[in-house]
C-alpha cells in the first residue's frame, strides 16, 4: 500500500484538484514548481535557518513522567506548543512564505479557525513586508480574541466570514473567493493538509520536519527512532500529518488519529468526519466529509475552534479507509478533563485542539514496555476564556 500522494495528486481514491477554471492557473503554477522550489540549496538554507533561528527548532521531546505513571506507559510529548507564536503552523506558514517570494506575489490570504495559522501567516508576513488578509469565521472570531488580537498588531486584516455557521469552513470559502477575483498577485496560505492539489501534500512535507526530529530524539532517548504510537488530533489534520510522515511506511509504528466528537458522535453537534463522513469534493479535494443525503455540506462542531471542519485531509482519508492509521473520537467534555490532568501533572496547559489527542492516551491499550509520543500541536493561551469559563478557578 503506497501513502504519499500519486503524479495526479492523489492518495489511493482521495486528493485531486477540483477548482474553478479562474484557479487552475495559479493552482498549476504551484504543482509545477514545489517540488522544484523546495530542492532548490538557498531555498533549504533560508528555511533551515529561519526554523533554527527564527522558530526555535528543533523542539524538545518530553518524557512526561508523571503523566506515564498514570497511564502506566511511556509518554513522551513532541513539544510544538514551544515554536514561535505557539504551535505547529509556523512550520509551514515560513515554507510557503518563502515559496510566495520566489513565484513573485506580493499579497497573501489566509483562512483560520484556531487563529493560530492566521497568527503565523500574519507573523511571516510583518517578517517579509507582504500584505496579509486573514480570513476567520465570526463565531471563532469571539472565542478566540487573543488571536485576533495579535494578527491585528503584527499588520493582518482579520476579514470575519458571516455565512453558513460562521467557523473554519466558511473562512476556507471566503479565502478562496479572493483567490478568484485575485489570481495575478495573490497567494493563498493553507494551513492545513487539505485543498486542490499540491496543498496536502506540500503542507504535509513541510509539518514532516516533525517526525523527522522526533526519529533521532526517540534514538537518543530510548535507543530506537520507532515509537509503539504516534498519537495527534486531527481537524484537517497538517499536526498529525508531520507527525505521521516519517512512520507512514513503518506499520509497526501504530498511527493515532483523534477527531473532535464535540457533544458526541450522535448528538448532531460533532465533527468527526472518519466516522460520519461519506466521499465527496470539499474546497478542491475528494474526501471524506460530513454532509447530507443529497450532499449538502453538514455543520460541523466542536469546542475547539481548530477542528470543526466538516472534512478530512485527503491523506487522513486515506489512511483511514486502508487501515493504516486508526481513528478515535473525543467529546467536548473528555478534552477539557485532558487540558485539566496535563496542566495538573505536567504544568503544561495545552490548546483545546491537542487536548483532544491526550484524551486519547486512556484507549490505546499501551503497555508498560511501550512508547507512546503525541503531538503536543500548540499551547492554551488562546483557549483561557473557555477553560475559565467551564473550570472554577481551582479547577474543580
Amino acid at each position: 500500500m503506497k501513502y504519499s500522494v500519486d503524479e495526479n495528486g492523489f492518495y489511493g481514491k482521495f486528493g485531486g484538484a477540483y477548482v474553478p477554471e479562474m484557479l487552475f492557473p495559479n493552482v498549476e503554477e504551484l504543482r509545477e514548481n514545489y517540488l522544484k522550489i523546495m530542492a532548490e540549496p538557498d531555498f533549504q538554507e533560508e528555511m533551515q535557518s529561519l526554523l533554527r533561528d527564527y522558530v526555535g527548532r528543533p523542539t524538545p521531546l518530553y518524557f512526561a513522567k508523571r503523566l506515564s505513571e498514570k497511564y502506566n506507559t511511556n509518554i513522551y510529548l513532541k513539544r510544538e506548543d514551544l515554536n514561535h507564536t505557539g504551535a505547529h503552523k509556523i512550520n509551514n506558514t515560513i515554507g510557503q512564505i518563502l515559496l510566495a517570494k520566489r513565484l513573485g506575489k506580493t499579497r497573501i490570504i489566509a483562512e483560520t479557525g484556531a487563529g493560530q495559522h492566521g497568527v503565523a501567516t500574519a507573523t511571516v508576513c510583518a517578517l517579509m513586508n507582504l500584505e496579509c488578509i486573514v480570513y476567520m469565521g465570526e463565531v471563532d472570531i469571539e472565542r478566540q480574541a487573543p488571536n485576533v488580537a495579535r494578527m491585528n498588531m503584527l499588520g493582518a486584516t482579520v476579514v470575519p466570514a458571516a455565512s453558513g455557521s460562521k467557523t473554519l469552513k466558511d473562512a476556507t470559502n471566503e479565502a478562496i473567493r479572493d483567490w478568484i477575483n485575485n489570481p495575478e498577485d495573490t497567494y493563498y496560505i493553507i494551513g492545513s493538509v487539505v485543498g486542490p492539489h499540491p496543498y496536502p501534500d506540500m503542507v504535509a512535507r513541510f509539518q514532516a520536519v516533525i517526525s523527522e526530529e522526533m526519529k533521532a530524539q526517540l534514538l537518543e532517548k530510548t535507543g530506537s527512532e520507532n515509537p509503539d504510537y504516534v498519537v495527534a488530533c486531527v481537524g484537517g489534520g497538517s499536526n498529525a500529518a508531520g507527525a505521521f510522515y516519517h512512520y507512514l511506511d513503518t506499520p509497526e509504528v501504530k498511527l493515532v488519529a483523534v477527531e473532535a466528537a464535540g457533544l458526541g458522535i450522535d448528538s448532531g453537534e460533532s465533527a468527526a468526519t472518519s466516522v460520519l463522513g461519506k466521499e465527496g469534493i470539499i474546497h478542491g479535494s475528494r474526501t471524506l466529509l460530513m454532509q447530507t443525503e443529497d450532499g449538502q455540506v453538514t455543520e460541523p462542531y466542536s469546542i475547539s475552534a481548530g477542528l470543526d471542519y466538516p472534512g478530512v485531509g485527503p491523506l487522513h482519508a486515506h489512511l483511514h479507509q486502508s487501515g493504516r492509521a486508526i481513528f478515535e473520537s473525543i467529546t467536548d467534555e473528555e478534552a477539557l478533563q485532558a487540558v485539566l490532568e496535563l496542566t495538573r501533572l505536567e504544568g503544561i496547559i495545552p490548546a483545546l485542539e491537542t487536548a483532544h489527542a491526550l484524551a486519547a492516551i486512556g484507549r490505546l491499550g499501551a503497555k508498560p514496555e511501550e512508547v507512546v509520543v503525541i503531538n503536543l500541536s500548540g499551547r492554551g493561551d488562546k483557549d483561557l476564556a473557555t477553560y475559565l469559563d467551564r473550570f472554577n478557578f481551582d479547577g474543580k
